[in-house]
C-alpha cells in the first residue's frame, strides 16, 4: 500500500535511505524513556545510520532531537501536509532538521491537516522507509505497536527496549519481545545489524575521585534506580541533612541531577543516565 505521492522538504539525497533505523515510541514519556532515546539514538545517528520517525510529541521528537544532537541525520514523516508544523510548538525542530540535512516528508500536500486515520496511515512510511525499527516505550494501546506491526508484514526486524513491568509505557514493549522483538541491552545490539563496530558503553559511570565515603555512597546507590531524597536517607542510613549537602556537591561536580523530584546520575558530566 505505498503512497502514491510523497511530498519533501529538504535537500533530497538517496544516499540518506541507505542506512536507515525507525524509531517510535509512546508520546507520554517518561524519565527513563528520554534519557533512553538520547544516549540510543544518538549513539545509533553519530555512526552514520539515518533516524526515522514521526515527528510527535515524546519519543518521536526527542529521537530527532538526538540525531540532530549527535550530527546525524534523520527522517520526519507527517501525518499532515508538508507545510503544516503539527504540533506547531514544534516549529524550531521542523526547520532544525532541514537545516541539518535531514527531511520532512509527507504524502498530503500543502496544509493539509491531520486526521484520525491519517496517523496510522504514516506509519506504513515510517516502517517502509526504515531497514529496521526500534521502540522505545509503549503503552498496550500505543501507536507505536501499530507500525511495529506492519514493520513485522515487511519483514522488517524490530527491537524494542525493556522497562520496569510496573510502568504502563512498558507494556507494550514487553508484549513486543515476548513476541519476538530483540531487545535491546546495549548500542551494538542494532549497530551489528548494519555492520558497524561499537566502541562505546551505553552507560557507564565514570570513577569517582576525590569523593568522600558518604558521596559514593549515594552514587552505588543511585545506580540502580532514580531516588528522591528521602528514599536515599532510608536507604544509606544517612540523615537528610547529610544528604543534602552531599548532592550540592555531586551536582557541582555533575555527577547527578535531578528531575521531577528525583535524583538521576550523570555519564561523562554531560549526559544523565
Amino acid at each position: 500500500d505505498p503512497p502514491k505521492l510523497l511530498y519533501y522538504k529538504g535537500l533530497w539525497n538517496k544516499a540518506i535511505f541507505l542506512e536507515t533505523l525507525g524509531v517510535v515510541g509512546s508520546r507520554k514519556i517518561t524519565t527513563y524513556g528520554e534519557i533512553i532515546t538520547k544516549r540510543l539514538v544518538g549513539r545509533i545517528s553519530g555512526k552514520g545510520i539515518t533516524i526515522i520517525s514521526g515527528f510527535m510529541y515524546g519519543v518521536d521528537a526527542e529521537a530527532h532531537e538526538a540525531a540532530i544532537n549527535s550530527g546525524g541525520k534523520t527522517v520526519a514523516v507527517m501525518p499532515c501536509g508538508i507545510d503544516l508544523v503539527h504540533p506547531s510548538y514544534q516549529t524550531s525542530l521542523y526547520k532544525n532538521i532541514i537545516k541539518n540535512n535531514g527531511l520532512i516528508i509527507s504524502e498530503y500536500p500543502d496544509s493539509t491537516p491531520p486526521a484520525l486515520w491519517t496517523y496510522p496511515r504514516r506509519n506504513r512510511i515510517v516502517a517502509g522507509l526504515s531497514q529496521a525499527l526500534l521502540v522505545i516505550e509503549a503503552g498496550i494501546k500505543s501507536g507505536a505497536l501499530i507500525t511495529a506491526k506492519i514493520a513485522r508484514m515487511y519483514n522488517k526486524r524490530i527491537y524494542a527496549v525493556p522497562g520496569p513491568l510496573t510502568s504502563s509505557v512498558s507494556i507494550g514493549t514487553a508484549r513486543l519481545i515476548k513476541n519476538g522483538a530483540e531487545i535491546i541491552t546495549d548500542v551494538s545490539d542494532i549497530l551489528s545489524f548494519y555492520g558497524k563496530a561499537n566502541d562505546d558503553q551505553l552507560f557507564s559511570l565514570k570513577e569517582p575521585y576525590g569523593l568522600n565515603r558518604s558521596q559514593k555512597r549515594i552514587l552505588e546507590i543511585l545506580s540502580k534506580e532514580p531516588l528522591k531524597i528521602d528514599q536515599l536517607a532510608r536507604c544509606s542510613g544517612l540523615s537528610i541533612s547529610k544528604i543534602g549537602a552531599d548532592i550540592t556537591v555531586l551536582s557541582l561536580r555533575k555527577y547527578l541531577t535531578m528531575r521531577e523530584g528525583k535524583y538521576f546520575l550523570i555519564n561523562g558530566g554531560n549526559d544523565v543516565i
